[in-house]
This record gives structure tokens, C-alpha cells and sequence, in this order.
């Protein structure tokens, strides 16, 4: 599904208006009464409470007049709270103003905070607040009158109140998903033409509530001139990787996966990977690991051949071990690298000459790119396709900014690495990005905050090098593994519990979502 940004959705608007002759009072007209269908869809038990519409003087106001009309047509009880002087509106906005006035709807100007003051007794008399104050284009934070406003209505929220936004609740960013200074916490948003990313990414989604896309006659070819490069993925994105073995399959056909992970008490680190790997459907996989070590890791993971490599005289990996990994690469379709490896200087200066030196697809997480920050300008030397798999603080460790800096923008953070650097990156967290180096971006849905707990990275880790070990083109990998690696988690909440399940558990439950996703597609064979 496409997300755009709100300078992508307004020039979309406008090449609507100028080339299609569509004019935008039938835009405005379409995306209220959608928006309007949604609303009664569902609030049908709140509007007989009567429902108040706060508008600014924008366009995002326009579209609250058209549903005050549409309310008042239905014989529902409905009041307009003008965020502004009638005199200071133009255009759509003040042509469905207008369009009020022979239907006797009550229009209360509220210009100013002190008026706003006088006003507030009554609010709390409603069963549904509509939100359209500000739109799309918000870019600073929200002060004065709107500040206040929109205080208000999440406090009548909160007390009972339920409260549906327009296009984008008041103060969110629509493209990095973050509140401008205060933000409208909606149960409900109904957004024009497509999504947009600040809807899927958190906290934006939590402001946003159920969204609903409403389409408003925005032309595919407008969409495709204007292109939009983000997305969010779909269970039938998905399914297009899958389909099921042909009876004469064996483990030689279906890829072999070298990991290199592992050091003394990270050794669950290690196993998980490789197990993954394994229930995501490799054929066969190799962990290398520091030879004092290989007895646990042989107890482990049993269906995995271990090798034990040469170590350091601390029991971890380090340059002695190069010679063995470059001949285990023979004959492997994938490289994972990184998960419990540790950060001792020698494992560092190895984990940099396996990747520099790799002739096959590489999959570096945790340590992997603790062991490379600072010095990513190797990542441009490699000879293979690389892909990426940082939480926010690997991130941040290897852009040498704040994990904050990195929360701020994920979406974009992700995409200019990508670009730069000619990876897949996987950013994890709350709403996944998967970055490509054309700049392309996917946003994931499945997931939830069950799996904030340990290993849960290395599982991810195993799934994506599995998938590629098979056959999947890295993005098609990464897109799988990010999808499957969230549904199994979100398939534990519904069964276990929201909290608890454990990372093992979600390697278990990988081959179960892999089987609905076969058994539901309709795809001829896996796109590679």
C-alpha cells in the first residue's frame, strides 16, 4: 500500500485541479461525505449525543463544513466551532461555509483564546468532536488558540467524549509521524486520496486510531507521475514470496547459511540465529563459533553443523579465525554475522575483514555493526549485497547521532543510509522500516509490544539470512522476514498473552505463519 508524504498528497491535489479539470470543491465535497460515512460507520451510537466540529480556516476546515452538512441533511445535531474570523476564510473553505447557512447550523467563532474560555461549558455536551482544525502541512508546533483547543478535546476525550479526525489529527506530523508540541488523540481518522507515513509511524499511529483511506478522485496516473517511493507491506506483498516445494526438494536445494556469531555468555545469541534460520526453511546451516564454546552450541542447536573456529586466550573470535570462515564461505548461499559476537578489538578487526571480503550475500546485526561504527565507509567496499538489521541505538551508534535523533525521522534516517550506502536496512522498533538503496522505503504492520524482550533480534536476524539462503532476493528477504517475524509475535500475544512469550517461542512460530501465508496465495511461485 502507498504512503505519501504531504508535500507528495498536495502536489497530487494539485495536478487533479490543473490537468484533470476536477475542481477542488468536488475533492472537498468527496472527502467530506467519505469522511462523513466513516464517521456514522463508526459512532452511529455517539452522534445522537449531537456531534461538535472544530475547523480552522484551511481547507481541513472545509472538509468539517461539508460533514456538518451532510450531519445536518441526516437530522443530526451538529455545531461548528470556527477556529477563526468568517472574514479570514477564502476559497473552498469559505465556499462550503456558505453552503451552511441555508441549513441553520449553528457557526460559533472562536477567534481568540478568551472567547474559547466562554465557550468550553458547553463542549462537554457531546457524544463525538470532530477534528478539523490543521491539516497535512504542519511542520511547527502548535501555540495559542490551537494549543488550547486541542488540549480541551483530548481532556473531553478521556472523559468520555469520542473524538473522529479529519485527513490527520491536529498537531501530527504527516511525515515523520511526531506530535507538533500537542497533537489530537483520535479514535478515528478518516485521511484523502492515500495514507500517509505519519499515520503508520509510531507515535503517530497511536494519535491516528483506526484509519480509514478515502478516495476522492485522485487519478492512478497522478500517482504514478508523482511517485511516491514509501509503503506499507500487505499480507499480499507477502504471500507473492511464498509457494510450496515441489515433492522432489532437498536440502541441497534449498541454500546453505554460514553464521558467525557467538562468544562466552552470548552463546543463546548464536543458537537462536541458526535455529531460525532453519525454521524459516534453510536447508542447511553452518555456525561457526569459538572452538571452546562448540560443546554448548552442539547441545543447543542440533540440527545445525557447528565448526569450531581458532580463539583468542579470552575464548572469543578474533584474526586467527579468517582463514577457516573465507574456506567455510565455499559452497554457502548466505552470511549472517554479528548476533553475541561481542566487541573485543580483535573480533572487531575480523567482523570488518569478513564483511570487506564477503562473495556472498551478508546479513549483519547486533554486534555486526557495533563491531563497524565508526568506520561505515567500509560498508561501501563490499563486494555483495548487505543487509542491515539495527535497533534504534545500533543505529544511532553507527550515523554517531542520539537514538532520539534517530526516532525522530525513522523513516528517512533509514532511507538515507540506504541510499548512501548501497545496504538494506532493517530499522527496527515499533512500525519496522525497510530501507532500499533505490530509496525505496516499506513500513511494517505486524508486531507488537510483547516483543520487547531479549533475542528477539536474533530470531529476526536467522528468519531474513534464511529466507536469502533460499533463494529470495535481499528485499524480498527483508520484507518476508520483518512481516512473518511480526505476525508469529502478534499470533503468541493472541495466544499466550500480550507479555511473556519468549523469543524461542517466536522461532517456533515462524513455520506456522509461513504456512498460512502459502496456503492462502494465489501467486504461482515466489518473486525473487
Amino acid at each position: 500500500m502507498i504512503l505519501v508524504t504531504a508535500g507528495e498528497m498536495q502536489e497530487m491535489d494539485r495536478q487533479t485541479i490543473a490537468t484533470h479539470g476536477i475542481p477542488g470543491l468536488e475533492l472537498m465535497e468527496n472527502a467530506g461525505r467519505g469522511a462523513t460515512r466513516v464517521l456514522l460507520d463508526q459512532f452511529g451510537d455517539q452522534v445522537r449525543a449531537g456531534v461538535g466540529i472544530f475547523c480552522g480556516k484551511g481547507n481541513n476546515g472545509g472538509d468539517g463544513f461539508v460533514i456538518a452538512r451532510c450531519l445536518a441533511e441526516k437530522g443530526i445535531d451538529v455545531s461548528v466551532y470556527l477556529l477563526a474570523k468568517t472574514a479570514a476564510l477564502k476559497g473552498d473553505a469559505a465556499a462550503n461555509l456558505e453552503r451552511l447557512v441555508p441549513l441553520d447550523i449553528q457557526v460559533i467563532e472562536i477567534p481568540d483564546e478568551d472567547t474559547f474560555s466562554k465557550t468550553k461549558p458547553s463542549l462537554s455536551d457531546y457524544g463525538l468532536l470532530v477534528d478539523a482544525i490543521l491539516g497535512t502541512g504542519l511542520t511547527s508546533d502548535v501555540k495559542g488558540l490551537f494549543e488550547t483547543v486541542i488540549n480541551f478535546i483530548n481532556t473531553l476525550n478521556r472523559t468520555g467524549s469520542a473524538v473522529f479526525a479529519v485527513d490527520i489529527p491536529s498537531g501530527l506530523n504527516a511525515d515523520t509521524g511526531q506530535p507538533c508540541g500537542t497533537c489530537i488523540r483520535a479514535q478515528s481518522t478518516a485521511t484523502f486520496g492515500l495514507a500517509k507515513i505519519g499515520h503508520f509511524t509510531y507515535p503517530g499511529a497511536e494519535y491516528t486510531g483506526t484509519l480509514e483511506i478515502i478516495d476522492i478522485g485522485i487519478p492512478g496516473s497522478i500517482v504514478q507521475a508523482v511517485g511516491p517511493k514509501q509503503y506499507l507491506l500487505t499480507s499480499q506483498q507477502i504471500r507473492n514470496y511464498f509457494k510450496p516445494r515441489s515433492a522432489d526438494t532437498h536440502k541441497g536445494r534449498t541454500g546453505h547459511l554460514l553464521v558467525i556469531a557467538g562468544s562466552p555468555g552470548k552463546t543463546g545469541a548464536a543458537a537462536m540465529t541458526a535455529m531460525s534460520a532453519m525454521r524459516a526453511g534453510a536447508g542447511l546451516v553452518t555456525l561457526g563459533i569459538a572452538e571452546s564454546l562448540n560443546p554448548i552450541l552442539e547441545t543447543q542447536a542440533l540440527e545445525v553443523m557447528s565448526a569450531p573456529l581458532p580463539e583468542n586466550q579470552n575464548g572469543v573470535l578474533g584474526n586467527s579465525a579468517l582463514k577457516d570462515i573465507k574456506k567455510m564461505e565455499a559452497g554457502k548461499t548466505c552470511l549472517a554475522i554479528g548476533p553475541g559476537i561481542g566487541q573485543a578489538e580483535e573480533t572487531r578487526s575480523l567482523v570488518k575483514k569478513i564483511i570487506n571480503q564477503s562473495q556472498i550475500p551478508v546479513v549483519i546485526d547486533a554486534d555486526g555493526l557495533n563491531n563497524i561504527a565508526g568506520q561505515t565507509q567500509l560498508l561501501k567496499k563490499i563486494k555483495c549485497p548487505a543487509v542491515l538489521t539495527p535497533h534504534p541505538g545500533e543505529m544511532a551508534r553507527l550515523m554517531d547521532v542520539t537514538p532520539a535523533e534517530v526516532q525522530q525521522n525513522r523513516l528517512q534516517c533509514a532511507r538515507d543510509f540506504a541510499t548512501n550506502f548501497k545496504v538494506h536496512l532493517v530499522l527496527k522498533g515499533a512500525a519496522t522500516v525497510i530501507a532500499h538503496p533505490d530509496g525505496s522505503a516499506y513500513m511494517n504492520p505486524t508486531g507488537n509490544p510483547g516483543m520487547a524482550s531479549g533475542g528477539m533480534g536474533d530470531v529476526l536476524t536467522g528468519v531474513l539470512a534464511g529466507f536469502i539462503t533460499q533463494g529470495f532476493s535481499p528485499e524480498a528477504a527483508a520484507h518476508a522476514a520483518v512481516y512473518v517475524h511480526g505476525a508469529a509475535a502478534d499470533t503468541l500475544a493472541k495466544t499466550i498473552g500480550p507479555i511473556g512469550y519468549l523469543a524461542s517461542e517466536v522461532m517456533n512460530a515462524i513455520p506456522g505463519e509461513i504456512k498460512k501465508l502459502i496456503e492462502t496465495s494465489n501467486s504461482p511461485g515466489p518473486s525473487v
